[in-house]
């Protein structure tokens, strides 16, 4: 199968930079193992004998911890670099392969997943049109998509030169092993993201906007303080009807 990286859409070569640095710190990183992840994991129902997409899998924490709850995993991701990390991370136990999720995903039958997870993965595509409507139809009847992104009114605080209301490029620059890098994500409309999933035949069942957990506050007390009055992820959790 064709890969095709939209280089347009992301910072590619910071993606690839970041993966080893990813992987040894993904377990342990403050926003993600003390605020991101235990709101997201709150949403996931039994994945016991489950068939589960990980999309945009990363360095395969997901991955991993859905296998050591019973699920038979498949993790996509369009970086060569984080697909190596979850291979790493979970050897032959999942189908780790490379994809696109601006493309079609071919290589999974119709109604074959009864959950797709993707987590900090979709504020990285600059449409939705596509993805949603292959969860839908790869999802079994009553199948669940889970997905974690940057909340609208965080990425308009922290960008407000624009248009909240229309769907925008914007880049950060992120430190990862002294280093700096650009990464580049759309910033959207929470009605743009509410739309897009009604429009794609997924009916929303929760949608949270979570604080960080204690052990962020011990570990960034000042930081712990603004996202207790600031949203800064959303969560949502949609049912194929």
């Amino acid at each position: 199968m064709t890969i095709n990286i939209h280089k347009s859409s992301v910072s590619f070569d910071a993606y690839e930079k970041m993966a080893p640095y990813y992987f040894e710190s993904v377990d342990t990183k403050p926003f993600n193992a003390y605020f991101e992840r235990p709101a997201t994991l709150s949403l996931l129902p039994d994945v016991q004998g489950k068939s589960v997409l990980d999309a945009g899998c990363a360095a395969g924490w997901y991955s991993k911890w859905l296998l050591e709850h019973g699920a038979n995993v498949t993790a996509v991701d369009f970086s060569p670099s984080m697909i190596a990390m979850t291979r790493k991370r979970v050897g032959n136990k999942a189908v780790v392969r490379q994809a696109d999720l601006h493309e079609p995903l071919s290589f999974l039958a119709d109604n074959s997943m009864d959950l797709v997870l993707s987590s900090l993965a979709l504020h990285y595509l600059k449409t939705w049109e596509v993805v949603l409507t292959e969860c839908k139809r790869i999802l079994k009847p009553q199948g669940q998509l889970i997905f974690s992104v940057h909340h609208p009114v965080r990425d308009m605080e922290a960008f407000p030169a624009g248009n909240y209301f229309r769907t925008e490029i914007v880049e950060e620059e992120w430190e990862t092993n002294g280093e700096t890098v650009k990464v580049r994500f759309y910033r959207r409309s929470l009605s743009t993201i509410i739309t897009a999933l009604l429009d794609a035949g997924l009916m929303i069942e929760k949608l949270l906007e979570p604080t960080p957990t204690r052990q962020f506050a011990e570990l960034h007390p000042a930081e712990y303080k603004q996202l207790t009055t600031k949203p800064h992820f959303l969560m949502i959790r949609a049912r194929k009807s």
